[in-house]
């Protein structure tokens, strides 16, 4: 969940604004009102562009009042393969909260492929992402670098909140939802086929709630149960998925031998770096230009967390830490690096509050997570002590009835967990599908966060699309999903 942007508060987006042209008339729900052009979307700076027909809606900044000044949503529609698509398309929702869905899907494209064959693709960047109306906040360099102050994260906040150019309150998941359906209403199709991934999934479950009768099919990848505060829990589950690197360490021969005493010199290296971080002057992995950072506990744990999400970095992440043991801290520092970088370009700071102050932080303390717990953790609390600082100072915003509680639905629902998910492990889908009356959990094996890219997934996801029906899905190939072994030195994994 946007959880992600804890890395960095600086987000740098550039918003385009597009003439309007007659949108094709293939759709045949409701008569289309929002007009498209030709355009070209991107995963983000010096990516190819992606053909598709952009537009923007617009809609008011405050829902219940007509006099509340206009905001210009981007919209992009991928044209399905074929000249005759079905009238409900496909709809991803990204995560964060704070990511835009076009630079989520040009990411990820290929997992969505197949499902292109038959629909239209849908992207509507959530208000306060990307090119809706972006709620960016200048960086600090003590945040962007891990280390926390209280006293200074709230003056950083409130100096947030003055750089803002749209009232906060009015950018949660319950104004999203609305958006959505008004998208729904302007192009003119039937009903949605809505997949959301990490905090998208949040979304998606409650448009479901709010509007059934505009909802054909609901893809849950990452699953954020929606009666669960997100916050006090990440320190526990990231650590939870360390333990479990480690332990898969433990039972590789290979790695056992090569890394004998892992868990424990972690352990000390923790401590070490918490106690004295340390200088390192490297080149910049992106822009190649020597810098001179600070590693310590806060960098080292951001860094870590970040590769636990994906089976691929999870396999260099024994050698990492084994590196850096031995006193070679450039390469994990390097990973920080990219991964901060990587952040700062995809995440919008205040969008990431308005929804973290409103939807998670005032039920931090149902989750009852103690403070031992966090210190044990390699994050430890700093992370829960951010948001708490930010969230005592930002405007709590408009949230629905019912928001918390799960959603209870007959609609098709097709819930997608890693095994080793550091975020949202599969007992959080479990949870989701309490009331869910004709659901389906899939679970990855040895796989992180978001399934819809991995091996067969896509022909999964594709089937369930196309048929509606969870239960009758095809999964025998899923028992293929491929996780890479660990690396033993950087010449490549150890088998």
């Amino acid at each position: 969940m946007q959880t992600e942007a804890e890395l960095r508060h600086l987000v740098i987006i550039t918003a385009a604004l597009l003439a309007a042209m007659p949108v094709d008339g293939r759709q045949t729900g409701d008569e289309p009102t929002l007009a498209l052009e030709d355009c070209r979307i991107r995963a983000g700076r010096g990516f190819p562009g992606i053909k598709a027909r952009c537009g923007l809606l617009m809609r008011h900044e405050d829902p219940a009042n007509a006099n509340s000044p206009l905001l210009e949503l981007f919209v992009a529609v991928v044209p399905a393969l074929t000249l005759e698509p079905e009238p409900d398309p496909f709809v991803p929702i990204a995560g964060g909260p704070g990511q835009a869905s076009s630079e989520f899907y040009a990411a990820y494209r290929a997992a969505f492929e197949m499902v292109r064959r038959n629909r239209d693709i849908i992207l509507l960047d959530q208000r306060g992402t990307g090119q809706s109306a972006a709620m960016n906040c200048e960086e600090d360099e003590e945040i962007l670098e891990g280390r926390f102050s209280r006293e200074q994260t709230i003056v950083d906040t409130r100096a947030c909140l003055d750089q803002l150019p749209h009232d906060p309150r009015f950018f949660t998941t319950s104004v999203a939802v609305r958006d959505l359906e008004a998208l729904r209403k302007a192009l003119g199709y039937t009903k949605f086929n809505l997949y959301g991934i990490s905090y998208g999934s949040r979304v998606a479950q409650h448009f479901a709630r709010r509007y059934p009768e505009s909802t054909r099919t609901v893809i849950l990848d990452g699953v954020v149960p929606p009666q669960l505060a997100l916050g006090p829990g990440i320190a526990i589950e990231a650590q939870n998925a360390l333990d479990a690197i480690f332990d898969r360490c433990a039972e590789s021969e290979d790695c056992a031998q090569a890394f004998p005493d892992l868990r424990e010199d972690f352990g000390e290296l923790r401590d070490a770096l918490e106690n004295e971080p340390v200088t390192i002057t490297l080149p910049n992995p992106v822009s190649g230009r020597p810098e001179e950072m600070r590693f310590g506990r806060p960098e080292m744990a951001a860094a870590l967390r970040l590769l636990s999400y994906h089976p691929n970095s999870v396999a260099i992440m024994p050698l990492l830490i084994d590196q850096a043991i031995e006193g070679n801290y450039a390469p994990l520092a390097a990973q920080f690096m990219m991964i901060s970088d990587s952040m700062a370009d995809a995440m919008s700071l205040g969008m990431h509050n308005a929804v973290v102050c409103t939807e998670d932080a005032p039920y931090f303390a149902g989750e009852n997570v103690g403070r031992d717990a966090l210190d044990a953790t390699y994050i430890g609390p700093v992370q829960l002590d951010a948001l708490e600082a930010i969230c005592s100072v930002w405007p709590a915003g408009l949230i629905d009835d019912q928001f918390k509680r799960p959603l209870a639905s007959d609609v098709p629902v097709l819930l997608l967990s890693g095994e080793a998910d550091p975020v949202t492990p599969p007992r959080y889908a479990e949870l989701a599908a309490i009331d869910l009356g004709n659901a389906r959990l899939l679970i990855g094996h040895k796989q992180g966060h978001g399934q819809a890219p991995r091996g067969c997934m896509p022909d999964v996801i594709a089937e369930f699309v196309e048929t509606a029906n969870p239960q009758a899905l095809e999964t025998d190939c899923l028992e293929r999903l491929f996780a890479m072994p660990f690396f033993l030195d950087f010449s490549g994994p150890s088998e």
